[in-house]
């Protein structure tokens, strides 16, 4: 009786595991045949069948490792090479490299399931009809794969035509999205966008943010952080607006109020703190450590009051080795030798240009000069 089982078997294998053999047998009987049961373990095999296709593909087609071969194939469903060779050729012909389109696959291997000529060509005609060579578009997509999984109607080209409003031309634009191609297809901008021009933000200041500060653009809790910084005084007209919008996106509510603690340990108060933001809101853009940095060497090294800064919150944003220390120390030897008050405009000497500091506080001092040069370079480490 076992014997005649076993020649209704089409195929039998063995499979070492744990020690053991396991036989593996595969029914050869036709679906209609086949119990609930059993159709389902048909299914499950078939759909194990593609899914160890894909990862074959992947590994021998696309430069996969067999990790990120398997992670990837569990979005894929194909059996055949013909669906992802017309994907790879396709790319091919529009100026992808083996490389790129390597690169490409492994942040949207999902493209390989896609029929490019209807989902990617589009997209690509797009983008030339607006004076993208095929360069542009090759640098475009391998940096930013989003443009594949994005809809041409609701997002490309909204996105394109909002960055559009603010440069000159279209090839200013495609070339400001090169730039930063992370912001194509991402309808938030769209919206941000929106909401800032309805707050009363000048055209030229969404202008500077799409130029330099793409990424707040793309911030989610936009209208958030909007309100706030209403709240702290600034003028949604204003450029300081911005820029204080900007240092609410950048810094994370944690790291914000690490930087007031900061200050409070150097004497300033948190309204101290929050008025010289007013005036000057790039203040809290500098990290922690530069504020603290900066508070150390003019109070413990220089001796000067931590409270003055606050009248001159720029400078914070001075490089301490090639502007801040050289200079303070050559207004230091100044002080001593007589050759300047004390208290005259102590700020003065580090808002000037490097000839003009040279020109005002070390060489017009014929008799010290050889001095206060030998301070300033060797403060600058320069031989």
């Amino acid at each position: 009786m076992l014997h005649s089982q076993m020649q209704s078997f089409k195929h039998l294998r063995l499979y070492p595991k744990k020690g053991l053999l396991h036989l593996h047998l595969h029914l050869h009987l036709q679906p209609s045949t086949l119990s609930p049961k059993c159709k389902h373990t048909s299914l499950a095999s078939q759909q194990r069948h593609q899914h160890s296709f894909a990862v074959s593909y992947l590994i021998n087609n696309c430069a996969f490792s067999p990790e990120t071969a398997l992670r990837a194939s569990k979005c894929l469903r194909f059996k055949t090479p013909q669906q992802p060779d017309s994907v790879i050729a396709f790319f091919r012909a529009n100026g992808f490299t083996t490389s790129q389109i390597n690169t490409i696959l492994k942040s949207a291997p999902k493209v390989l399931t896609c029929d490019p000529h209807k989902r990617v060509s589009p997209k690509f005609q797009f983008l030339r009809s607006k004076g993208a060579s095929t360069s542009d578009i090759v640098k475009l997509v391998s940096k930013s794969p989003r443009i594949f999984y994005s809809s041409l109607e609701n997002s490309v080209i909204p996105v394109f035509e909002c960055v559009r409003r603010f440069f000159p031309s279209d090839k200013d634009t495609v070339d400001h999205i090169l730039s930063c191609p992370h912001f194509f297809g991402q309808k938030r901008a769209v919206r941000n966008v929106k909401l800032l021009q309805d707050n009363g933000v000048s055209n030229s200041n969404i202008y500077h943010l799409l130029r330099d500060r793409t990424s707040v653009l793309l911030s989610y809790a936009m209208e958030k952080a909007v309100e706030e910084v209403k709240e702290m005084g600034f003028e949604t007209s204003k450029r300081k607006f911005v820029i204080a919008l900007v240092a609410k996106r950048a810094v994370s509510k944690r790291g914000w109020d690490a930087k007031v603690e900061a200050f409070k340990r150097w004497g300033w108060s948190e309204e101290m703190v929050l008025d010289t933001f007013r005036r000057q809101p790039l203040l809290m853009l500098n990290s922690e450590d530069k504020i603290n940095r900066v508070m150390e060497f003019w109070v413990d090294r220089l001796g000067w009051d931590s409270l003055a800064l606050a009248r001159k919150p720029e400078m914070f944003g001075f490089s301490l080795e090639k502007r801040v220390i050289p200079r303070a120390f050559v207004v230091q030897c100044l002080i001593a030798k007589g050759l300047r008050k004390k208290d005259s405009n102590l700020f003065a000497p580090f808002h000037v240009s490097d000839k003009l500091f040279l020109e005002k506080y070390v060489n017009c001092f014929q008799r010290d000069r050889d001095q206060l040069l030998k301070v300033y370079k060797e403060k600058m480490n320069v031989p």
